[in-house]
């Protein structure tokens, strides 16, 4: 390997170290405890060396939304979608949800959701970030809906816009729940919240019509 590829293979490392420890501190603390001298404090590299990577702290913190970004498409819908269409997929994409910070060692919990937190009333270009990727997820969340009416397990008058919201909705009370105020059957109490919530979309056989009188005798 030439110099100048072992010093790119180093630089990508060192990114790498960078991002995953600001990935944690942005789960413990939110995106504005992130900053230079924090994370050089943190991962013990020099200030010189985390500005030759992010050029400033909304560089920075960006980066780290993207990060996370990657993290909870890798956690959340990529196990998902190889389940198959309809409410298989769309309850793997749920479970998926609200586990995921467990699973990936997250102790502060969610970092898209700290973030969703922190800018919802700050404009500025990490909150325009935050809202397109929000977005997104709704949009990949509608399009999980659209695919359980085609299967047929929805019925055809179902709202994906609606049914998102309420999903969303059940995100958010399970974090709540579970973060803080500690309930242990936050995870039980939010899967039965989304049994409801499908059960109430659900497309059910339709009954057989009544025979004529006539025919019954």
């Amino acid at each position: 390997m030439s110099p100048q590829a072992l010093k790119a293979r180093k630089g990508e490392e060192t990114r790498a170290q960078i991002l995953d420890a600001a990935v944690q501190q942005a789960s413990e603390a939110g995106f504005e405890s992130l900053t230079i001298g924090s994370l050089a404090e943190r991962t013990g590299l020099s200030k010189s060396g985390l500005f030759a990577h992010f050029g400033s702290r909304t560089d920075l913190q960006i980066a780290v939304l993207d990060e996370a970004a990657r993290r909870f498409t890798e956690a959340v819908f990529l196990p998902a979608f190889k389940a198959p269409r309809g409410l298989k997929r769309l309850r793997a994409l749920f479970e998926n949800w609200i586990t995921w910070p467990e699973h990936a060692h997250l102790r502060g919990g969610c970092p898209m959701h700290a973030a969703s937190a922190e800018y919802d009333d700050q404009p500025g270009p990490m909150r325009d970030a935050v809202v397109e990727r929000q977005r997104l997820v709704a949009r990949e969340l509608a399009k999980a809906v659209r695919m359980a009416v085609d299967t047929g397990e929805l019925r055809a008058d179902t709202d994906p816009g609606q049914f998102v919201f309420e999903m969303f909705g059940l995100i958010l009370a399970f974090y709540h729940t579970q973060r803080l105020l500690g309930d242990d059957a936050a995870v039980s109490r939010a899967i039965a919240g989304f049994d409801r919530l499908v059960d109430a979309h659900r497309a059910h056989a339709a009954k057989p019509a009544s025979r004529p009188a006539a025919a019954r005798r």
